[in-house]
């Protein structure tokens, strides 16, 4: 059985197969909890494997050298800074697409597919032109420790290198989120990360041998994530251009009219910047840490990837709530979108409660493995994260109000509680732990604890002001 969803604005048609046009049913009418895990649970699984592979790629510098990982850590933010850019139009444009595709218009669907695609593929051409050539300087604004900056001027170039790939393969899987085809998302992210682990692996035996210096295998880590980015650029590509796929890419149909552009702009533009200053602020806690040691901000890193294993999973259920939110707005069904966040924050706060137990068990186990016998390091990491670790279930609902947020379209409210989180319950607190006391180490942890929790219930506040506007009609979510 096959599904015909007609254009309100175009007499073509565009024809749904029956598994996706079954699970475009189940997004707009099946049970909310059995929908939701059905959507998110590839999702959290990929979030959650991601962790486990970033904290072997933390292994793997580590076994380089702890410089090494505060290099990597402190490129890092950069690299979220810029990337963005990509972050905030695939956000936007997802929220959109979503709408259309719930509303049964696949034609306009199809339109601000192709759109989006061109536009962020001329955007990261525009990064790439300008990141590369004045990198060195880039860096010193930023204030990069001057005993890291001549590695890390060419390891901030190679990552930037991927800012293409890294683009056509955000915007893709934020077209197939938008249409609830989370399982393709999972397998291909899964891809990426054993390819980058497999090759990162080959570079450490390299070193290990003496084939390669260390300066040169840490620059090789950078070619290996472009390596395995590269490999689901070409599925991306495949998939998008296949005469199979209903929404395929067409420069023709592309549609630059302020009906697409003005309401995309509106909604990513305050996700770029929320993402943006969000880690401008980072480096700027990194920069922080960094008067403590070169090697605070490496286990600054590895606290936050600790931390991860706890709100990772969250984040999943918060994409997938995002889009279910955004396509039963799009069939007018506000009420459900409703009860969708009402049982995703429930879910993520067991979730959260139940990972943070584990970890919080096996703490110093975990912490052993990434200081690799060295005693000065694994202080540092246990100072930061026995503080860090406690804000984990107050996260959660900070994730969960995030994808109330991002799917009745209000991403200058959520940009604004970032903001908040890192300007005001972040970089303050930390300043005056640093300067008016000799805690020491444990001010980071104790900064970061405050920040995560304090947003936390600023965004539980928000949540209810926001959903009584929404039940009284004083909130308007039409775009």
């Amino acid at each position: 059985m096959e599904q015909e969803l007609q254009s309100a604005e175009s007499s073509q048609v565009i024809t749904l197969d029956h598994k996706e046009a079954r699970r475009r049913d189940m997004i707009l009418n099946g049970p909310q909890i059995k929908t939701i895990f059905t959507i998110a649970l590839p999702l959290v699984f990929y979030n959650s494997l991601h962790q486990v592979f970033q904290l072997i790629d933390t292994i793997i510098a580590a076994n380089m050298s702890a410089g090494v990982v505060s290099t990597v850590s402190f490129i890092g933010q950069i690299e979220t800074m810029l990337y963005a850019i990509g972050t905030g139009l695939s956000v936007g444009g997802s929220i959109l697409i979503s709408r259309s595709y719930g509303a049964g218009n696949m034609e306009k669907a199809r339109a601000q597919i192709s759109t989006l695609f061109f536009s962020c593929l001329a955007i990261s051409a525009v990064i790439l032109s300008l990141a590369v050539p004045f990198a060195y300087p880039f860096l010193r604004l930023l204030r990069m420790p001057e005993e890291l900056i001549g590695q890390g001027t060419m390891y901030f170039i190679l990552t930037i290198l991927n800012i293409v790939f890294h683009f056509i393969n955000i915007i893709y899987l934020a077209i197939e989120k938008s249409r609830g085809n989370t399982k393709i998302i999972m397998w291909c992210n899964i891809l990426v990360m054993v390819a980058k682990t497999i090759l990162n692996t080959v570079v450490i035996i390299l070193m290990k041998t003496n084939t390669v210096t260390l300066n040169t295998a840490m620059l090789l880590l950078p070619v290996a994530t472009m390596s395995a980015e590269f490999l689901l650029t070409i599925i991306a590509l495949a998939n998008l251009a296949s005469k199979k796929n209903p929404f395929r890419l067409s420069i023709r149909h592309c549609t630059f009219r302020k009906t697409f552009i003005l309401p995309l702009s509106s909604l990513s533009i305050p996700i770029f910047l929320e993402k943006f200053i969000f880690a401008f602020g980072k480096v700027i806690v990194n920069s922080m840490c960094a008067t403590m040691g070169t090697t605070v901000v490496g286990a600054l890193g590895v606290s936050n990837r600790l931390g991860g294993f706890s709100t990772n999973p969250p984040a999943g259920f918060q994409e997938a709530e995002s889009s279910l939110i955004s396509n039963n707005l799009g069939n007018k069904n506000v009420e459900r979108a409703l009860g969708i966040f009402y049982r995703t924050l429930v879910i993520n706060l067991i979730i959260a409660a139940l990972f943070f137990t584990i970890m919080i068990t096996f703490k110093d186990s975990i912490i052993f493995i990434f200081a690799k016998g060295d005693a000065a390091f694994a202080a540092e990491i246990n100072a930061i994260y026995t503080y860090e670790c406690w804000d984990s279930v107050l996260v959660s609902i900070s994730a969960s109000v995030m994808g109330l947020l991002y799917g009745f379209g209000k991403t200058r409210i959520s940009t604004l509680l970032s903001i908040i989180r890192l300007f005001v319950y972040r970089i303050p607190p930390l300043f005056l732990l640093i300067r008016f006391t000799n805690i020491g180490i444990p001010a980071v942890g104790i900064a970061m604890l405050i920040s995560n929790g304090a947003v936390g219930i600023t965004a539980g506040i928000v949540a209810i002001i926001f959903i009584r506007r929404i039940k009284t009609g004083r909130e308007n979510w039409e775009m």
